[in-house]
């Protein structure tokens, strides 16, 4: 897959939230999913803050910095701090898409001799500029799991 395919594959994201949530009613929007994973609304606001919090800034940090420690998103510990079960769905999901537009933003104007740039990610190790967006999508793709697995669990 192309770069430009990626960061398109990236760009739909907040399409499918907004597909799979926006017409929820607010006692669904909060009904965890099969397992005891995120509901619709710690999906969303979950996606917000590790695209803000985690990917965006370790995009600006792998650009401006000489091999940067990187801090881990913990999603379970920011899910629980920041309350998201009490929190807006509409604003998670518009929160998500200006987060996901920001650093989608940013990785469009690296510049073919940045994306080596390295650093070292808590619980990872070394990761490049370059690994940021592949991650990405591997978030994404679990998440649309999730989501699928979510919408089953409903029924018809």
């Amino acid at each position: 897959m192309t770069r430009d395919e990626l960061l398109a594959g990236l760009e739909a994201m907040p399409a499918f939230l907004e597909a799979a949530f926006a017409a929820l009613p607010p006692a669904e929007a909060v009904q965890p999913g099969p397992g005891g994973s995120f509901s619709p609304v710690e999906q969303c606001w979950h996606l917000a803050d590790l695209e803000r919090d985690g990917y965006a800034t370790r995009v600006r940090r792998l650009l401006t910095e000489d091999d940067p420690e990187l801090a881990d998103f913990d999603g379970a510990r920011v899910a629980r701090e920041r309350q998201y079960l009490s929190l807006s769905l509409a604003e998670g999901l518009r929160s998500f898409r200006a987060a996901r537009a920001q650093t989608l933003s940013m990785l469009r104007q690296v510049q073919p001799h940045q994306w080596t740039r390295s650093g070292r990610q808590d619980g990872v190790g070394r990761v490049s500029l370059r690994d940021i967006p592949s991650m990405m999508a591997a978030h994404d793709a679990s998440h649309r799991r999730e989501i699928e697995a979510w919408a089953l669990s409903r029924g018809p």
